[in-house]
Order: structure tokens, then C-alpha cells, then sequence
């Protein structure tokens, strides 16, 4: 008996930057005869890290833990210079699976460094991709968590000020932080292109869309992914009744559904979409067989593998396969 409806993102789960670094590691597993180890999550979600562990790969704190000589594979979230440095004293070979678009806000901060910009970096302290931008360039970055922190920005000069962000964020949130930034630097200037990944954008505003409507959402996602925590606190402030994150559906609360007649549900950019499907049937089975998809755009982006593999899978006779939903190959870049 249905008792209520589901409104389901979409676009949701994967984006092509996670995509193309989870199957870089699959590949990596098939075509080489050795182990493939990996410096730190490949991308935030649980259920990918131990499906990749399952068949064979080593996941690593730093490369120092790796044998020398031996193949890695860097996550999509991006490194420092500092740790290809070390990577290259112990003779490792690499793969770089740095989702193109922090690579993109790598190069900006190289550049805007070597124009003696001071870098507002507007993005998490500790979390991997702020690391690694703020690695490209250390003399010249400071990390703004914040609008709260604003204030205890200093800058040797306030004419020469640029700001960047993490890919991962809320627009809203780094927009606030970007404002309060000009308040105190007028002549700010800005990225020359949106660094708020695509992807991310188009969840939060599917997500915003789904909340008003939405009794209880549930965004699937790891603790640790930053862009699944910001939808959840997007749907909140977008109008949800209720909002929770959820690695799996063990983790669902019986009381999280009293008096719930519309479940809005999403996923964060690192979250394969059979635990979404597991997410529907669950709900399904308490009454919520009503699925209405809510489509706010539609994704056609694919990457193409890291350089590396593609010229080892070449050499094996081995080609990349995925193909486009517009079922073009994964040729080019964009």
C-alpha cells in the first residue's frame, strides 16, 4: 500500500571526474600484473573504497608506505607538489587520477602565484583538495573555511588579491564567504572561470528544487564527502522538513518517517547509484512506491582516462570502453 511519494534527483551520484577515477583504478587492476596501490580514498564513499579493496587494491596513507618502485594511483581529489616530490624519490610510478577541473584551480593558483597574488582559498583545512591547491603555491595561499573567518585575513597588499575555491562547496556558502571578502578587498578579482565543480552546482539545485516539497530527504553519501554533507544542509536550508545523510540504508531511523508523506532523495558526486537504487527499494517496502523523477539538467561530461593508463592499456590492445549516455566514446576531454 503506498503511503507516499519520492522525489528523486536528477542528476545525482557519479560525475565525471569521480567516474573517471574510479574505473582509472579498475583498469589499473586488470591491465597490470602487479599491485596497484592508491594514495588515500580514491573518492569519499565507502562503498567504493572496499569494492576496490575486494579486488586487489591497496589503499595507502602517504606514499612513503608504498615500495619503491612500485605503481600508484592518485585520487581524484588532487596532490601537492610536495608529495609527487616524494613519490619521485622512491621511483614510483604514478597515475594521476586528479579530476580535471581541481587541476584547472591547481594551474590558477600556479599562475595568480607567480604573479605575486596573494590567494584567498575559500575551502575546508584538512580536507585533501584544499591540501593539494594550497601545495601548488604555500607562501602565497591562505585557507578561508568561512565567512567567520574573514575577518583575520591579512594580505600585503589589497589591490592584489584573488580568491579560489574548493570544488566541492556549497555556491551559496562560497558566495557569502566571496562577499564578505570584498567588503574588506573591493578590488577582489575572481577566478577566470566558476571553480564550483558542475556537478556539484547541478545536485544543489536539483536538491533545492526536490526541499520545499520534501517531508524528509535523504542524500546518500560518506561522511567524509564534502559535497554529500553540503547537500544535506543545502536541502535544509532550501525548505526540507527533514534532512539526513546516509552512507547505506542501514543507517535509515524508523522515527525519521512519522508523519513523512514526501521523501526527496539524492546523491552526493561520489556515490555509485546501486546504493540509491537500494535507498528506493527500501522505501518502496515502507510505502513510498510512488518515484517521480525531477530532472534540472542533464550531464553529458566524460573524461578520459589519465594519460598514463591509456597509453598502457594501448600497449596491451586494451581500449576504454564507456561510452557517453549520448553513446559517444570517451575520446577527448569534454
Amino acid at each position: 500500500m503506498s503511503i507516499g511519494t519520492v522525489l528523486l534527483a536528477e542528476p545525482r551520484g557519479y560525475c565525471a571526474g569521480v567516474d573517471r577515477a574510479v574505473v582509472a583504478v579498475e583498469r589499473a587492476l586488470e591491465h597490470y600484473d602487479e599491485t596497484i596501490y592508491v594514495r588515500h580514498e580514491i573518492v569519499h564513499n565507502k562503498f567504493v573504497v572496499d569494492r576496490l579493496q575486494e579486488k586487489g587494491a591497496v589503499f595507502v596513507e602517504e606514499v612513503d608506505e608504498i615500495p619503491e618502485g612500485a605503481l600508484v594511483i592518485f585520487s581524484a581529489h588532487g596532490i601537492s607538489p610536495e608529495v609527487r616530490e616524494m613519490a619521485e624519490e622512491r621511483h614510483l610510478r604514478t597515475i594521476d587520477a586528479t579530476c580535471p577541473l581541481v587541476t584547472k584551480v591547481h594551474k590558477e593558483a600556479v599562475r595568480f602565484a607567480r604573479q605575486d597574488y596573494d590567494i584567498l582559498l575559500v575551502g575546508h583545512a584538512g580536507h585533501e583538495e584544499v591540501e593539494g591547491t594550497a601545495g601548488e603555491a604555500p607562501d602565497h595561499v591562505q585557507v578561508v573555511n568561512s565567512p567567520d573567518d574573514v575577518d583575520t585575513v591579512t594580505v600585503r597588499d589589497p589591490e592584489r588579491v584573488v580568491w579560489l575555491s574548493q570544488t566541492t562547496l556549497s555556491v551559496d556558502e562560497t558566495m557569502e564567504t566571496v562577499d564578505k571578502l570584498r567588503e574588506r578587498f573591493p578590488t577582489l578579482q575572481s577566478p577566470p572561470s566558476d571553480d564550483i565543480c558542475y556537478a556539484t552546482q547541478n545536485r544543489q539545485v536539483a536538491i533545492k528544487k526536490i526541499a520545499p516539497d520534501a517531508d524528509l530527504v535523504l542524500v546518500v553519501g560518506s561522511p567524509n564527502s564534502s559535497n554529500s554533507v553540503r547537500l544535506m544542509e543545502v536541502a535544509k536550508e532550501a525548505g526540507a522538513r527533514a534532512s539526513h545523510r546516509i552512507d547505506s540504508i542501514r543507517e535509515l531511523r524508523d522515527e525519521w518517517f512519522e508523519g513523512v508523506g514526501t521523501v526527496g532523495v539524492t546523491s552526493g558526486a561520489s556515490v555509485p547509484d546501486v546504493l540509491v537504487q537500494q535507498l528506493l527499494n527500501v522505501l518502496a517496502e515502507r510505502g513510498y512506491g510512488d518515484v517521480k523523477p525531477v530532472r534540472t539538467a542533464t550531464e553529458d561530461l566524460m573524461f578520459s582516462l589519465p594519460r598514463e593508463l591509456r597509453q598502457e592499456m594501448k600497449n596491451r590492445g586494451a581500449v576504454d570502453s564507456r561510452t557517453k549516455p549520448t553513446g559517444q566514446a570517451a575520446t577527448a576531454e569534454s
